[in-house]
């Protein structure tokens, strides 16, 4: 389809990065390759020199991977992807591609614990520091800069406090000291939130969450505002070799075509449980930016089309309550990750964060006694009663 850009982004999520094939596809085949045939030896000279388009090897490039990588580029608003073997391989990759050894990056201190835990413990090998700031207030933000200061990276709304940062006002904090601009935006999808519009210069999202939706693929993404920052990029992580699959693509790009209908219902399916806990007489607080009272309330409606389907909530009586209700709730699969079609809950303490220190997680906000539910598409009214039925024995 031609000029795929001008439709809106639920026609886009059908029909973005389909391509003619020569058997009149109507889906992208799944090229299960590993390398490409030459025409002849100048052929494969030339796509080698660069000077003719072309495919290769897989690791280097695959029509079922660009595929999945121009539909994701499309409804970001972005110039070109990276499909990545993982999330942490975009963030690493991203990271690799654009630091040396002696700078220095400002990074929400509410993040997955797997970036906290590289940016902490692995950078710092390379000669590569990082500040982790409450990135919801602009002056932490500006404390935190420095001269050798060189990227401000942004998960927005952060795992798993569900703190939500003001993208726009660090854009232009990052423009103000010619600073790279990463926004993780994994949590909102491009659905609900769309960083190159508030200024970010890169988004990365691990593709295991909303995009593909189904709990059935590991992988990340990164995507380029602009079309000359890919090509460094997707040199190093030709050299990383952290590429996806043909087939995990595939997933991807099929999970693509029921997003925003799964994004919405998870999210009206969200709104209520949030008050359905609000109110409730053993919850000691509720994070979720769909409630008046969420700190960032206003920022959440500047710059998200909707509240999301994260929330998270602590129970009165701490880690024992949080344990208590999640050995004993029906319907919500106790396991990590988020974003696939069955909701799950977990304890950010002792699962998606444990790689940081305690000290660390407590300045981030992530309390010992915080539960995390990733909200699904199943029957409202089920995960309420099982919620229900399990608080009762807390």
């Amino acid at each position: 389809m031609q000029n795929i850009k001008k439709y809106s982004i639920d026609t886009q999520c059908v029909h973005a990065g389909i391509k003619e094939d020569a058997n009149g596809s109507v889906v992208v085949p799944i090229y299960q390759t590993s390398t490409f045939k030459f025409r002849s030896a100048e052929h494969g000279a030339r796509l080698f020199k660069g000077e003719e388009e072309g495919y290769i090897y897989t690791r280097m490039r695959n029509p079922t991977v660009e595929a999945m990588e121009d539909a994701i580029a499309i409804l970001e608003g972005g110039a070109k992807a990276l499909g990545c073997a993982s999330g942490m391989a975009a963030v690493h990759t991203l990271l690799a591609s654009l630091l040396n050894s002696g700078d220095h990056i400002i990074c929400s201190e509410s993040v997955y614990g797997a970036t906290q835990t590289l940016l902490s413990n692995v950078m710092p090998k390379f000669n590569i520091t990082t500040s982790f700031v409450d990135t919801s207030n602009l002056e932490d933000i500006r404390k935190a800069i420095r001269t050798e200061t060189k990227m401000i990276y942004v998960e927005t709304p952060a795992n798993p406090t569900i703190v939500i940062s003001d993208l726009e006002e660090i854009g232009k904090v990052a423009k103000e000291h010619n600073l790279i601009y990463v926004v993780d935006n994994t949590f909102m999808s491009p659905i609900l939130q769309r960083p190159f519009e508030f200024g970010a210069d890169y988004i990365i999202h691990s593709m295991t969450k909303y995009l593909n939706g189904h709990a059935d693929v590991v992988a990340g993404v990164i995507v380029c505002k602009d079309i000359e920052q890919y090509p460094s990029i997707r040199k190093m992580l030709n050299h990383f070799g952290g590429t996806i699959d043909p087939f995990n693509s595939f997933l991807v790009h099929r999970g693509l075509k029921t997003l925003k209908l799964r994004v919405v219902q998870a999210q009206e399916n969200a709104k209520v449980i949030a008050n359905f806990l609000q109110n409730h007489p053993k919850v000691e607080r509720v994070m979720y930016p769909g409630l008046e009272n969420h700190p960032q309330y206003s920022i959440a409606k500047k710059q998200q089309k909707g509240p999301g389907s994260m929330i998270s909530f602590e129970l009165k009586g701490g880690y024992q309550a949080g344990e208590k209700l999640m050995n004993n709730i029906d319907l919500f699969q106790l396991a990590v990750s988020l974003g696939g079609v069955e909701s799950l809950i977990q304890h950010p303490a002792s699962m998606t964060h444990a790689g940081m220190t305690r000290e660390a997680r407590l300045k981030a906000k992530i309390t010992d006694g915080l539960v995390r539910l990733s909200v699904g598409i199943e029957d409202v009214n089920d995960l309420i009663n099982a919620l229900d039925t399990a608080l009762k024995l807390v």
